[in-house]
């Protein structure tokens, strides 16, 4: 079932996350173990597949199943009774191997459009363990909806379950869980103490800082995670208007809404930047975040797949939505409004660039430095977050997903 699964995935249709549920509803059989196996097995395939495809040309049989061999993270008894006798050899043989004496394209197990611009902007030195730190799983960091517990609470009640948690080094609402527990049938997920969200995303929503009974925007609010943050933030008071073009990423936050307690929060589905229904806010916004569509190369670690699907045509594609979104974006923010641009990418191009062309040809809007902002935020270790005035963040040095946020306050 792994390699049916697998050649699935490898066709590259679709998002690998999408594949493997739509095959798990299809084989609802299937207990959870061999699920963790196949996924995890698919998963670890798709993070090192120029080293798996490499070792692969050396065996026999189907690419797919040795695909499978290399990258299995099953029961080992399990594997070794699968296998033919020239199989346990030859992968006995690969597994040998000291992949310290192999090419850089087999070490890094990235594409060379991401590797050299990532390379010339870290430095060797600092690129290794990033490329390291992208070939791991990531870790499950949950946010404490605070309109209805408190960090230290909902912490006692995840040991009660038998879950260990700590606190997330950066965030005052996060806590990080080890492993891959099963919390959706916890009373604290079904009734809304606690929401599954990466300290990345959670430290956007500091960033953006907003404040009781204020008018705010989630421009790209997708299935709203960040709107259920900010709506929080706010105690409940104000209005939140949650806007995207995705109908259907907009239903997948009604539930959650429910769950939450949130009745701050207006979902809009709109047409494009320039739709109608923002236009007419113009001028009149507190605070307005942007975390706009982009390459999600920063969430390589859950979506290994990414690295493969996406290209320099895509990212370019990307760029003039992103500089397009961010412009229209301004316009809602009244005198002394805070803007915040954001990505999960970790390309320059997405980032950085963006932002220094926004500033370039917007003067009514001056630049703030996020360490300032995330310090009056009661976000620990500011600083070290703050790379030239942005908020950077990397998967080897933050233990978070690869974020990138600029912050504006208009005039």
């Amino acid at each position: 079932m792994t390699t049916e699964l697998l050649h699935q995935v490898l066709q590259f249709d679709m998002p690998a996350d999408s594949v493997v549920s739509n095959y798990f509803r299809k084989h609802k059989n299937l207990g959870q173990r061999e699920r963790h196996t196949l996924a995890e097995t698919v998963y670890t395939v798709l993070r090192q597949r120029l080293l798996f495809q490499h070792f692969a040309q050396t065996g026999f049989g189907p690419m797919e199943r040795r695909l499978t061999l290399l990258g299995w993270q099953g029961s080992d008894k399990f594997l070794q009774a699968c296998m033919e006798s020239h199989e346990q050899k030859w992968l006995a043989g690969v597994q040998a191997i000291d992949r310290s004496t192999l090419a850089p394209k087999l070490r890094h197990n990235l594409p060379d459009w991401l590797a050299n611009p990532l390379m010339a902007q870290l430095g060797e030195e600092d690129f290794w363990p990033l490329a390291a730190s992208l070939n791991e799983g990531a870790e499950l960091d949950l946010r404490v909806n605070l309109l209805k517990s408190k960090r230290e609470e909902v912490q006692a009640a995840l040991k009660a379950a038998g879950i260990e948690s700590e606190p997330t080094p950066y965030s005052p609402w996060g806590l990080r869980v080890p492993g891959k527990p099963a919390l959706n049938k916890l009373e604290l997920f079904t009734k809304g103490l606690v929401e599954v969200q990466d300290e990345g995303s959670q430290l956007l929503a500091l960033l953006l800082d907003a404040k009781r009974s204020e008018m705010v925007v989630d421009f790209c609010a997708g299935a709203g995670g960040k709107t259920l943050a900010l709506g929080a933030a706010m105690r409940n008071t104000g209005r939140l208007y949650a806007f995207d073009v995705s109908g259907h990423r907009l239903d997948a936050l009604k539930p959650r809404m429910a769950r939450s307690g949130l009745s701050n929060v207006y979902p809009a589905q709109i047409a494009h930047e320039r739709d109608e229904r923002i236009k007419r806010l113009t001028g009149k916004i507190d605070r307005v975040l942007v975390d706009a569509p982009c390459s999600g190369l920063g969430t390589l670690r859950r979506n290994p797949d990414l690295k493969w699907r996406q290209s320099p045509k895509a990212v370019e594609e990307l760029r003039v939505k992103q500089a397009a979104i961010l412009a229209s974006a301004a316009r809602l923010l009244k005198s002394g409004g805070r803007l915040v641009y954001a990505t999960c990418s970790l390309l320059q191009s997405e980032n950085e660039d963006i932002a220094n062309a926004f500033s370039a040809e917007h003067k009514d809007f001056v630049a703030l430095p996020a360490a300032e902002v995330l310090e009056k935020a009661h976000v620990s270790q500011a600083a070290s977050l703050d790379q030239n005035g942005f908020l950077r963040l990397w998967p080897h040095r933050h233990h978070t997903d690869g974020f990138f946020a600029a912050v504006w306050e208009r005039k």
